[in-house]
């Protein structure tokens, strides 16, 4: 059962939508849909299924559109990055480009009459966008120190592109998962600080010894939604390597065909395991794995994971694995990107390093394979000034969503905010440590606020009787080794009004003390 069947009455809007057509078909009208313009296209091709291929309209930005890629792993070539760099550029001043919390990129302000020309440098390069929105699995994230990693367990950048592949048709497309009941997240782990977030994802894969061979466990169901928020539970598997595409098409094609579809806000995988209970869905799961390839019988959990370890930022300079080589993180502040930053970055990555780009889940980004002998003068490259090796400690630890400037779903805007915050925090505070603040515009958390020391959730709120931008603020999340969620412990905090309050956290739960000047002065 590849499909939803013909439009009903019963279907939700989205549902219908999907019924009456792919959104893989528009990928063969694109010439056509550039010639007519935007404002000519049928709504639900252009709000909608466009999706499909990538291509978010947003209304904020009337006629622009956000592109949204697939990179398994959040692995590119300086070459592919120079391709982006290019395609931002032809917008000027307005054209980006945002590192995603799945170590993903999206381009902003794309106009549709470039469309056509813009896919064909993306199939050229060896890019794809296919499949990366609405209710298809996003990008695959994997440890972003993969085949580097001294400490690695399990290489996942093969794993991350196969499990991609399967999923896209290799890139061209695949109707078999156009029609998943919701969106869904993959996530597969080869290392011990739980660098990708697993528990936050439809399926994770954390890294197990079974019988001396290293392996997965299995986690599902870990999602965010405006309504519930909710980590990944055990799945009572563990699987070979070899056995991780055939393990992640099993529980796609049982969510296909089995997931909730009437309330859009009750059809996450994690719907599906409340309404089975989690010894069914395995069991069907089962009967699946074997029928995709899989090794039966499926084997029971590992009595113990090997995610050990506090996370890591990989902000800063590293020894690799390989003798002689290091890899570099610098600090996207926000993750936001331009033209000329892009085309640096790829140039320092093939001039110092083997012409890899890597992204992490914070936004940030590594270049790997860089020399001893080519240290010194790569920490003397001009574009470190503005991406750092060495960030303040409240910069270090920034992440945000888009927010309402190329957002339609944002309640407030959030990357420009954030950044001002952290700025004139630090100009304040000295911090004895970094800390993780998260923001996002909306409940639909994009920005991941519940995993943050200090987590900031768009919303709105009254001041002095007027309807005013303002924040819900959660606490208490962490991340790597046993993870957990934070909890909301303040509501509808005006943005007008936040920085106090801010600042008294992190004086109060994070040991924050006046700069001596400031002290001084008063």
């Amino acid at each position: 059962m590849t499909n939803a069947g013909e439009a009903t009455p019963t279907q939700n809007k989205f549902e219908r939508i999907k019924s009456e057509k792919d959104g893989l078909v528009l990928k063969q009208e694109l010439d056509y849909l550039a010639e007519i313009g935007w404002e000519a296209m049928e709504e639900a091709d252009r709000d909608y299924r466009l999706r499909v291929l990538g291509l978010f309209y947003r209304t904020v930005t009337p006629g622009k559109f956000m592109l949204r890629m697939r990179l398994a792993n959040g692995i590119l070539s300086a070459y592919q990055m120079r391709v982006l760099a290019e395609i931002v550029q032809h917008y000027g001043d307005e054209g980006n480009a945002d590192i995603t919390t799945r170590q993903n990129i999206q381009l902003r302000q794309i106009r549709l009459e470039d469309v056509p020309d813009i896919y064909r440098k993306l199939e050229q390069a060896g890019l794809t966008s296919v499949q990366s929105g609405v209710d298809n699995v996003r990008n695959i994230t994997g440890s972003p120190l993969a085949g580097i990693d001294p400490d690695e367990l399990i290489d996942t950048r093969g794993l991350c592109r196969m499990v991609q592949d399967m999923i896209t048709n290799m890139g061209k497309g695949n109707p078999e998962f156009t029609n998943l009941p919701r969106k869904f997240n993959i996530a597969i782990a080869g290392c011990r600080d739980n660098s990708v977030h697993a528990e936050l994802n439809d399926i994770g894969f954390i890294p197990a010894y079974k019988n001396d061979t290293i392996g997965f466990n299995v986690i599902v169901g870990g999602m965010f939604s405006p309504k519930r928020y909710e980590a990944s539970v055990p799945m009572n598997a563990w699987v070979p390597p070899q056995d991780v595409v055939a393990l992640s098409r099993a529980i796609l094609e049982v969510y296909r065909d089995h997931g909730l579809r009437a309330n859009r806000q009750k059809s996450r995988l994690m719907y599906l395991i409340d309404k089975w209970g989690i010894e069914k869905f395995r069991e069907e799961i089962e009967k699946r794995f074997g029928e995709v390839g899989g090794t039966l019988p499926l084997q029971s959990a590992a009595e113990k994971d090997e995610f050990l370890w506090e996370k890591k930022d990989y902000i800063g300079v590293y020894k690799q694995k390989q003798p002689g080589l290091n890899f570099v993180g610098l600090h996207i502040p926000v993750g936001r990107m331009y033209a000329q930053d892009m085309f640096d970055l790829a140039r320092i990555a093939e001039v110092y390093g083997s012409g890899e780009i890597r992204f992490t889940v914070e936004q940030n980004l590594i270049i790997p394979n860089i020399p001893d002998t080519r240290m010194e003068a790569f920490l003397k490259e001009p574009i470190l000034e503005r991406f750092s090796v060495n960030p303040e400690n409240l910069m270090r630890g920034l992440v945000s969503c888009t927010g309402s400037q190329f957002c339609g779903f944002a309640l407030i805007e959030t990357k420009n905010r954030a950044l001002a915050f952290v700025k004139a925090l630090e100009a304040e505070l000295t911090l004895p440590q970094p800390i993780r603040i998260h923001w996002t515009g909306c409940p639909n958390s994009c920005g991941q606020p519940q995993v943050a020391d200090i987590g900031l959730m768009g919303t709105k709120g009254r001041k002095n009787g007027k309807v005013v931008e303002a924040v819900d603020i959660w606490m208490g999340g962490k991340v790597g080794y046993e993870a957990e969620l934070g909890s909301r412990v303040m509501k509808s905090i005006p943005c007008d009004d936040l920085k106090p309050v801010l600042r008294d956290l992190l004086v109060e739960h994070f040991g924050a003390k006046p700069k001596q000047s400031l002290v001084l002065s008063h």
